[in-house]
């Protein structure tokens, strides 16, 4: 017989378990705001004087500070505590071909200042430094000091790499192309960056605090200047094997010009049916020209008749488009968001819910964005602040 080789399982040491608690004690004051050491011992299962201990580590570490106390209730008054803002700051960008937008929050997730810069003109060589300036000022106006950036996220209306690290189904951003772009963008901002997908940080926010909150399986189909959709399974984005997935605007659809050569910057498919300009063209047709596809979809809304028969047609579109996307992931939940199913609200949000439950087994429901401003940017924050946190609350 043989001797096993096989080890048993190691048990929890003491500073496992202790970084497992803290960890659970700043996320639980994150959630639910200042709270005593009875409640945090409460809601973690600890002692008085485990919680104690762990409020004392937290407290030298600079994680948390005291912050009053309780008041109404009987016996004395009990200490309050809540995590320190100052522990961490985090930049979350919104990059397109005509402007960086950025924002700059502390860790508990409130934005402290906003910045936003024009791109048009910009050389690919100015891209590094653009966005570093940009950052600097937002940090500049939030009173960060210097070098008290933890992470920065960035969005971007294209698909990085996961293997070359190259930004794909990106010719509108010159400059953004570089496999070493995100060493660059570390050095110069200094601190850790992340490039991620302009759609897929809407969806993080859509969970997190939107319309698709408590959902696990669901897509978010933005449409404006360009067109994509973010796909989440079982909790998680799905990116794909080169970081592509979700890409639909190249996706060939019916009554759509076919462009053999996607990889060109002018192509046909869904993005020539549902795009901004495509919007735009179609208002025209109805006899209701404007400047922009959001002010032609207001236009549409004030004018019965004509401006039905656009709202119609523009519906039958998405839902085309949708109902492809839906037959092959069965989503239970479908967020329109973006400049043009924004500016159609709940009218058109409706038109496309019936259309797509009349060309579609797959019936999921269909909602508008729930979000304020910029969904882009909000995702970006939460992904800076969620790297953040793992970043500072686990290596204290």
């Amino acid at each position: 017989m043989t001797k096993s080789t096989a080890k048993a399982p190691l048990a929890g040491t003491p500073s496992l378990l202790r970084a497992i608690n803290d960890r659970a004690a700043l996320e639980l004051l994150l959630e639910n705001g200042p709270l005593s050491r009875t409640q945090i011992g409460a809601l973690t299962g600890l002692s008085k004087p485990t919680a104690s201990q762990l409020l004392a580590r937290l407290e030298a570490a600079g994680l948390v500070l005291p912050v009053g106390t309780t008041a109404g209730g009987p016996g004395p008054n009990a200490q309050l505590y809540q995590v320190n803002p100052a522990a961490g700051y985090v930049a979350g960008l919104d990059v397109t071909n005509s402007e960086i937008r950025v924002a700059v929050a502390d860790i508990t997730g409130t934005t402290l200042a906003e910045h936003a810069v024009p791109t048009k003109g910009v050389p690919a060589a100015g891209t590094v430094p653009t966005v570093a300036a940009a950052v600097a000022e937002a940090a500049r106006a939030a009173g960060i000091p210097e070098g008290g950036l933890r992470t920065a996220a960035i969005g971007v209306g294209g698909a990085p790499d996961p293997v070359t690290g190259k930004l794909r189904y990106a010719s509108h951003l010159p400059g953004w192309h570089s496999p070493r772009l995100v060493e660059e963008l570390t050095g110069a901002i200094g601190a850790p960056v992340s490039i991620e997908n302009d759609v897929n940080l809407a969806a993080l926010a859509e969970r997190s605090s939107g319309a698709a909150a408590g959902f696990e399986d669901f897509v978010l189909l933005w449409a404006g200047a360009g067109v994509g959709a973010a796909i989440v399974i079982a909790g998680r984005l799905h990116r794909g094997f080169t970081g592509g997935a979700g890409e639909v605007g190249y996706m060939p659809l019916p009554d759509s010009p076919v462009e053999w050569d996607a990889r060109r910057r002018k192509f046909g498919g869904f993005q020539a049916l549902v795009g901004a300009p495509a919007v735009r063209a179609l208002a025209r047709e109805h006899g209701l020209g404007a400047a922009t596809a959001q002010e032609s979809v207001a236009k549409a809304l004030a004018t019965p008749g004509t401006g039905d028969a656009f709202l119609a047609e523009l519906a039958g579109r998405l839902a085309v488009g949708l109902a492809v996307i839906v037959a092959v992931v069965d989503p239970q939940l479908v967020v329109l968001s973006g400049v043009v199913p924004s500016a159609g609200g709940e009218r058109l949000r409706a038109l496309v819910e019936d259309e797509l439950a009349r060309i579609s087994i797959a019936r999921p429901e269909v909602r508008s964005s729930a979000l304020p401003g910029s969904p882009v940017l909000l995702g970006a924050l939460q992904r800076a602040l969620s790297d953040a946190r793992e970043a500072v609350f686990s290596t204290h």
